[in-house]
This record gives C-alpha cells, sequence and structure tokens, in this order.
C-alpha cells in the first residue's frame, strides 16, 4: 500500500510541475537581424591621387561618405551611397561630390560590384576665349570647360584565394570622360596579402597594388584649340600603378602608397589642362605648346582613414 501511495505521489509531483511549467510564460525568440546596414567615414590624405593622376593639385584633401546598405539575403546585396573629396581644379571647381549605387552579389568566394557613379564638380568655370560666354584662357594658355561632371558605369569582382590572399579586377566605362567628349575605358587588376596578425599585436597589416590601363577616345570641339586637331584632341592612353602597405587598428587605417603613370610630363599636361602647368620644353604631337604637368608624375600618398558601421557601434 505504501508503495502505492508514493508512486501516485510522484505522478501527482510531475503532474503538478508539468502544470506549473505550462503557465510560464516562454521568452520570445531574438528577433531577426535587420536587412539594412551603413556604413560611412571619412579620410585625410597627402594627395588625392585618382586613376593615378592628382586631383587636388598634390595638396593635402579630405574625404568623407555615407552608404546605406539593404541585404536581400546573405549574399545579395544592394546600396546607395554619396561621397565627397576636395579638389583643386583647373576651373576653380574646389569638391568632387559622387553619387553612386548597385549591387554586390557573392558566390562563395567570388564577390562582384555592379553599379552606377556619377562625378560632380560644382562651382567650375569656363576659360577659352574661343568660345562665348567663357573667361580667357587660363595664364598658362590652357583651356577647360566649366561642367567637368560626368557618369560611368563599372563592374569589379574579387576572389578570396585565403584568410590571406585576394585577387581583383575591374572594368569603368563612361561615354565622356570629364565631360570632354572622349569616351573612356578603364581596366584595372589588383591583389592584397595580410600579413599574420602575430607581426604587430593588435594592428593589422596589409600589403597591396593595383595595375591599370585607361583607353580615352578624343575630344569634342572644345579642345580643338590645335590647328592639326581642330575637332578635338586624341587623349593619350595610358598605363598606371600603386603599391603600397597599410596597418589597421580598430576602425582606422594608415595607408602608405606610392602611384605613378606612363604619361609624360606633356601628355598630362594635355589631359588634364593642369592651371599650374608650365615650362616650354614639354612638346608632344597634342601638347605642341610645351607646358608639363607634374600631376602624372610618381608620387607618395599617405593616407588616413576611418570606416564604420551599424554593427561598430553596437
Amino acid at each position: 500500500m505504501k508503495t502505492v501511495l508514493t508512486a501516485v505521489a510522484a505522478v501527482a509531483l510531475s503532474t503538478s510541475a508539468a502544470f506549473a511549467a505550462d503557465l510560464r510564460v516562454k521568452a520570445p525568440p531574438p528577433p531577426p537581424p535587420s536587412p539594412w546596414d551603413l556604413a560611412f567615414g571619412s579620410a585625410l590624405m597627402t594627395d588625392y591621387n585618382w586613376r593615378g593622376v592628382s586631383q587636388s593639385n598634390r595638396k593635402p584633401s579630405v574625404a568623407a561618405y555615407f552608404e546605406p546598405r539593404y541585404n536581400i539575403s546573405p549574399n545579395m546585396q544592394f546600396y546607395a551611397g554619396i561621397a565627397g573629396e576636395s579638389i583643386s581644379f583647373p576651373n576653380r571647381a574646389a569638391a568632387e561630390i559622387d553619387f553612386y549605387g548597385g549591387v554586390r552579389p557573392t558566390f562563395g568566394p567570388i564577390a562582384l560590384d555592379l553599379g552606377f557613379w556619377y562625378y560632380y564638380y560644382p562651382g567650375g568655370q569656363c576659360f577659352n576665349g574661343a568660345v562665348a560666354g567663357c573667361l580667357a584662357a587660363l595664364p598658362n594658355t590652357n583651356v577647360i570647360k566649366d561642367v567637368m561632371s560626368f557618369w560611368e558605369v563599372y563592374g569589379k569582382a574579387a576572389y578570396t584565394i585565403s584568410d590571406a590572399l585576394a585577387v581583383g579586377a575591374g572594368l569603368y566605362y563612361t561615354p565622356s570622360w570629364m565631360n570632354m567628349g572622349a569616351n573612356g575605358t578603364y581596366l584595372a587588376g589588383n591583389a592584397k596579402y595580410t600579413l599574420p596578425a602575430s607581426m604587430l599585436p593588435g594592428i593589422g597589416t596589409y600589403i597591396s597594388g593595383e595595375l591599370g590601363h585607361y583607353w580615352l577616345g578624343t575630344t569634342d570641339a572644345f579642345y580643338g584649340i590645335i590647328p592639326a586637331f581642330p575637332a578635338g584632341i586624341n587623349l593619350p592612353d595610358y598605363m598606371t600603378w600603386n603599391i603600397g602597405v597599410g596597418f589597421t587598428w580598430k576602425v582606422f587605417t594608415l595607408d602608405l602608397r606610392y602611384y605613378d603613370t606612363d604619361l609624360s610630363r606633356g601628355d598630362c599636361n594635355a589631359l588634364t589642362s593642369d592651371h599650374t602647368a608650365s615650362g616650354t620644353t614639354f612638346v608632344t604631337p597634342i601638347n605642341p605648346g610645351g607646358l608639363g604637368s607634374r600631376w602624372c608624375n610618381a608620387a607618395f600618398i599617405a593616407k588616413l582613414s576611418a570606416d564604420l558601421t551599424l554593427g561598430n557601434l553596437k
């Protein structure tokens, strides 16, 4: 009899515990992660070099960007952004404002980036005494349009070989490079090697480089001031490359980089209408006046940047 009562009591206690457990309010499952993300940052550099050519007259420049992102899935991201850099252009434009957007799909170790970019240069003035409504040519005789804004489309790919090594390539096209009427196609390949973390505890270190080639067409008649090219000048194609080392700490990156091109100083002047170009000996078929520009010469550039996402703020 005692055994039966003990069994009944055990069942009762079990039933009571289960009933009490049913009465407890279960914690709701955690909400799914938001598909939205946001990247933003800023930078200070000793020179703003874009595809081998100085955009800031070989002087320091500041930059910032703001980029909302929407993740359709872990392997598909849409993005749009706005960025800005301080510049020093011959037409007196002092800022570059970039509007861009695209999609970034990933397939295992392969990451793609397909998008559209608009380069906006407000505040420019026209310098060409032969064109109605323009000011006289620049003091060094170069001419340049007031509007240099243009757009391009691009496709980029990156392949992660290992945790330490990644390689990539990019192709960019515009029908009117710098609004000069000349089409431009830029193809570049790059590589990045991340050194072992044990080398500098707490600081990440990488080595990276890029090799690119620009194919440029013929400008419109605005630049046809040379008797041999009354309808415009055939801009020079050129090679550009850079190599450097970077150090990362938390959200900060210090990048030390060497840039160069194969452009002569004379062709660089014809390409840029550099308002600081000088001399008479840098004669080329498209630069008979002999002015020479240093904007395409070799340059060593230091850049300190901070890059954050919403995850950094949590």
